[in-house]
């Protein structure tokens, strides 16, 4: 069946970002493909950061972990949720190491699968999840494969990240571990200090740019077309969209194209975004709808109905167009996209 919007994913791009992250830390990355791979897809995501050399995949629950499918013997796949009381059967039948969180998921694995490796997640000041440091008592003879925590303000210059490095370099010095991660995307930006065993990215690898360390390192993996539908004139004084926001000041030509919030193109992007036609930028006109947008399309003369045209998506720029993070701008493209992976 035909679908009038392309997500065009760069497979070379994405092994590119992981390749300069993993340069960057010093250290192996693992990838973090929770979430559909960003939304990109996460067996496609898999397989080729597998290409590139990655051996370490995290998904968020176990249905994401089962959804992945296999995963290629020479690679762990690891759940960063745990094991909750009613994901105990799926935790026994997927190959997969879970990340304790709590000092209930540690006692729940030690019950269920006594001897088998686990991670562990400390908190060292994200208040998210993880064990306190005052509960690592908990975790006396756990064969711990990882021990991990995770940064809150990696993004930003702020003094938690010194702080939160302190206090899990003191944590690493008690608990025993195979290894030991902390660094995210932005974390791996912050220096090698940050990178300890393993790191961890995911937005950096799908051509997000966490920090300006990355900036010109970072390739953009993902792009959007969107096929037009109609092509329109709106005449000097008429109005566009949803709630008049668009008044015409001249005859302007019109391009309504087949993509709208249902897709993640949210409305943030309403009088703010822009699409191109080769050289030509086109602004879009008033309001996204759920279904469609428009586009102002004076200099691309030739544009017609079914002619595709690129919205502009490479993540800092449509950041700043529309007030969105660079995370939601991936994870909310939609599932009528034909994702085509080159």
């Amino acid at each position: 069946m035909h679908r009038p919007l392309h997500l065009m994913i760069d497979s070379s791009a994405l092994q590119a970002n992981w390749r300069w992250l993993q340069d960057r830390a010093g250290v192996p990355a693992g990838a973090a493909i929770k979430a559909d791979g960003y939304g990109l897809g996460a067996r496609e995501t898999m397989r080729a950061l597998h290409e590139a050399g990655c051996r370490e995949f995290f998904v968020s629950t176990w249905a994401e972990a089962e959804e992945l499918g296999s995963v290629p013997e020479d690679s762990n796949l690891v759940v960063l949720h745990g094991v909750g009381p009613d994901d105990i059967d799926a935790a026994l039948a997927i190959k997969a190491r879970p990340v304790l969180n709590t000092a209930a998921q540690v006692a729940r694995w030690r019950e269920i699968a006594p001897g088998r490796e686990c991670d562990v997640m400390i908190d060292t000041g994200m208040n998210r999840l993880g064990l306190r440091p005052q509960e690592m008592s908990q975790l006396a003879v756990l064969p711990i494969h990882t021990l991990h925590s995770h940064l809150a303000c990696a993004d930003e210059d702020n003094v938690l990240n010194g702080m939160q490095l302190e206090r899990f370099r003191a944590i690493a010095a008690e608990v025993p571990a195979k290894r030991y991660s902390l660094a995210n995307s932005a974390g791996i930006c912050l220096g090698r200090n940050y990178s300890f065993d393993l790191v961890r990215p995911g937005l950096a690898l799908y051509g997000g740019v966490p920090r300006r360390e990355a900036e010109g390192n970072i390739r953009q993996v993902a792009r959007v077309e969107a096929q037009i539908v109609q092509r329109r004139t709106i005449r000097a004084g008429e109005t566009c969209g949803y709630g008049a926001t668009f008044t015409a000041e001249a005859d302007t030509e019109a391009a309504i194209l087949n993509i709208g919030y249902a897709d993640g193109y949210l409305r943030g992007f309403s009088s703010r975004g822009s699409a191109f036609a080769g050289e030509y930028a086109l602004p879009v006109l008033g309001r996204v709808s759920m279904d469609l947008i428009a586009v102002g399309c004076d200099a691309a003369k030739d544009l017609k109905e079914g002619d595709w045209v690129e919205l502009d998506y490479d993540l800092p720029s449509a950041s700043k167009q529309s007030g969105l993070s660079q995370y939601e701008l991936l994870t909310t493209l939609g599932s009528r996209f034909e994702r085509r992976w080159a």
